[in-house]
């Protein structure tokens, strides 16, 4: 049985009640973000010192990443003055593969259901790099949730409630994918949907960021380096099958260019675990207020 923490958005330091806690809550994820994203911009700085050095770039993101995490705990201990449950150490590896395994299961119900529709073609692939597919797509996976569910969405909890958090720090989230390769109103949305609202929803229910971790790396790493299909508009380099939209194929059922994600079928498998997930959450927070 999974651990449960109880939801900490923080209640003492700078978001001590008062007047203008909103304000200083805002303030606040803008104080945390610049911290973080500087302390994450690491790799780049290094990769234009010395340019192409694998080992050195390696132990840069490494560092970068685990730099990030530290710095995010220091400034909650010491700026809200409170315990980071957020990130239990304890729960990490049943929260983590727990949630591998929910985010392995929703693309394999999203592929199957574009293959029974007729909307996406699969051959077999060439897969030689899945120890880098892997590191890569949990790397992601670490930061995009410590910058979007712990930064953004906790503080706009904390500023505005639940609902207006889970709807900006959505469409904050889809929003940030139009730049990507082939992005499109429509992409944007659906990130919105079955990635900001969901993930967000695995953060609420169980008062951790790795269960969304989890579930975040293994649909990447489901969609490119299994099934071989574009993510977010990017495509990969090696993968167990290859698949893409199948000729003649919507690109509503499909995705397009842009891959599964952008498709009705990715829609709705989020937006479906999205409602039973935050109906749990909600469920959790009625029983613990009793």
């Amino acid at each position: 049985m999974i651990e449960r923490t109880e939801l900490a958005l923080g209640n003492a330091g700078v978001l001590t009640p008062g007047r203008w806690r909103w304000a200083r809550a805002l303030g606040w994820m803008a104080v945390m973000l610049a911290v973080l994203i500087f302390v994450l911009s690491w790799q780049g700085i290094v990769r234009k010192l010395v340019g192409d050095a694998p080992a050195l770039l390696l132990f840069t993101a490494f560092a970068s990443l685990f730099g990030a995490y530290a710095a995010y705990y220091a400034l909650v201990r010491f700026g809200e003055r409170r315990a980071v449950t957020e990130l239990a150490p304890a729960a990490i590896p049943l929260d983590l593969g727990t949630g591998f395994l929910i985010g392995l299961g929703m693309f394999t119900l999203v592929f199957a259901s574009q293959r029974l529709l007729g909307a996406c073609t699969m051959a077999p692939g060439h897969w030689t790099d899945w120890g880098h597919d892997l590191r890569e797509t949990i790397g992601t996976g670490l930061i995009e949730e410590l910058l979007v569910r712990l930064v953004v969405f906790r503080l706009l909890m904390r500023a505005a409630g639940t609902w207006p958090a889970l709807i900006l720090s959505a469409l904050i989230f889809g929003g940030a994918h139009l730049a990507n390769p082939h992005a499109s109103l429509l992409a944007a949305v659906a990130i919105a949907i079955e990635a900001g609202l969901m993930l967000a929803a695995f953060y609420l229910l169980t008062g951790r960021i790795w269960m969304s971790v989890g579930v975040h790396a293994a649909w990447n790493f489901a969609q490119g380096a299994i099934f071989g299909a574009r993510v977010s508009g990017q495509e990969g380099s090696g993968s167990l099958f290859v698949s893409g939209p199948a000729p003649g194929a919507s690109d509503l059922l499909s995705g397009g260019a842009f891959g599964p994600e952008a498709s009705l079928p990715a829609i709705v498998v989020g937006l479906a675990i999205f409602g039973v997930v935050i109906a749990a959450a909600q469920r959790r927070q009625s029983a613990a207020s009793r």
